[in-house]
């Protein structure tokens, strides 16, 4: 598309000249020009062609005058419409009002056409910048407003109303999640299968950002829709059905580690599957912390075909499981010291037995975020805790 420039001057030989110099790139379209003789005209073509980037302007013309003229381009705050303006090389007070006045750069009388050549494409590459950087900005801004929805709708989809079930009082959780970036990978969810089974879910998927957060929907959408069916399998069955539907056209080659089970109220044991997931802790009544023995397990999204195997745990009355991601423990200070399970841990032991799920999810946060400081979190901080009261 042909740069449109607007030559502003009374000369009469000034169109003749300028149609002369430039023919070779009007007539390839590169250039096109546009003539006033003056600033009023020159108003009157800037309206009529709205197009024109560039204005050529002499400052001593009749009617109106090219400073006044340049005093009125000014009023109408295009930041991508620059003037020139030409004046006589003894002109020097009114060149440098013009400058004064936001004229881009000038050229003087005689005209130097090489000199003008040159003053153009170097204008014309200002305002080619200023187009990009404003179509640069305006991209961010779009940008950052879809991750800002995409960051409200995961946050919409994770579970967040407290207590989760005020009108039970055998079990309490709580869970959140603090992603690195806007959104993240990390997830859990808990529902009730029926009046006496709880199912709940923690994962990670092995990236951050915007492909994570996909992959994270999908990953506890189709957990969701296979646990909640009434008429689902056991849960080797149905983790077997996911991870093979996971594994499929899986082109990113992301994975998912995650610790899922399915507490029995009436008897507190949990059958569970570890699939590659953190070890869980639990915060037993007597105030001890039992780590979570691993018995194998491999994420899901690596092996389509895996066979996962469940195992059970027994929570007595007043034990609360804590199941976390591993941003928790890896969590590092400017120092680059790591969080570490100790400090999980002693938290944990500082609770007292009455401590509600919120309480301790709000302590390890607490802590993890005096510890982190300035340092930039580098990966998803969850976990989802899950009091037993029997």
């Amino acid at each position: 598309m042909a740069i449109k420039i607007l030559s502003v001057d009374d000369e009469g030989d000034m169109e003749m000249l300028i149609m002369q110099q430039f023919r070779r790139r009007i007539r390839d379209k590169d250039l096109e020009f546009v003539f006033a003789n003056n600033g009023a005209e020159a108003l009157a073509k800037l309206e009529e062609h709205g197009d024109i980037t560039m204005i050529l302007s002499d400052i001593n013309m009749p009617e109106m005058d090219g400073l006044t003229f340049l005093s009125k381009l000014n009023e109408k705050n295009n930041p991508y419409q620059k003037a020139v303006m030409v004046s006589a090389y003894t002109d020097m007070d009114n060149i440098r009002t013009a400058m004064n006045r936001g004229a881009f750069d000038f050229v003087t009388k005689p005209i130097n056409f090489s000199d003008l050549e040159i003053t153009i494409n170097k204008t014309i590459a200002h305002i080619d910048m200023l187009v990009r950087s404003q179509q640069d900005h305006d991209q961010l801004v779009a940008i950052q407003n879809d991750i800002s929805i995409a960051q409200e709708i995961q946050q919409a989809m994770l579970p967040k109303a407290f207590p989760a079930f005020p009108n039970r009082t055998d079990f309490d959780l709580h869970g959140f999640l603090k992603a690195a970036k806007f959104v993240g990978g990390d997830l859990f969810d808990y529902f009730l299968m029926d009046d006496n089974r709880l199912f709940f879910l923690i994962g990670d998927v092995s990236d951050k950002g915007i492909p994570a957060s996909l992959f994270m929907a999908i990953t506890k959408a189709i957990f969701k829709s296979h646990f909640s069916n009434k008429n689902c399998g056991t849960i080797c069955e149905e983790v077997a059905r996911i991870n093979s539907f996971l594994s499929a056209d899986n082109q990113s080659m992301m994975f998912v580690t995650a610790f899922l089970g399915i507490l029995d109220l009436t008897t507190g044991v949990i059958e569970y599957i570890d699939a590659g997931h953190e070890p869980p802790l639990i915060l037993r009544k007597n105030g001890e912390v039992e780590v979570l023995k691993k018995q194998g397990g491999m994420a899901l999204c690596i092996d389509g075909d895996y066979n996962y195997v469940s195992h059970t745990i027994t929570l007595q009355p007043s034990d609360t499981l804590f199941t976390y991601t591993d941003g928790v423990p890896d969590a590092n200070n400017k120092t680059g010291e790591r969080f570490g399970m100790q400090r999980v841990k002693d938290i944990l032991i500082a609770q007292t037995t009455a401590a509600s799920p919120k309480q301790i999810n709000d302590s390890v946060l607490s802590h993890l975020q005096e510890f982190i400081g300035s340092h930039a979190q580098f990966d998803d901080i969850t976990a989802l805790t899950l009091h037993y009261a029997g």
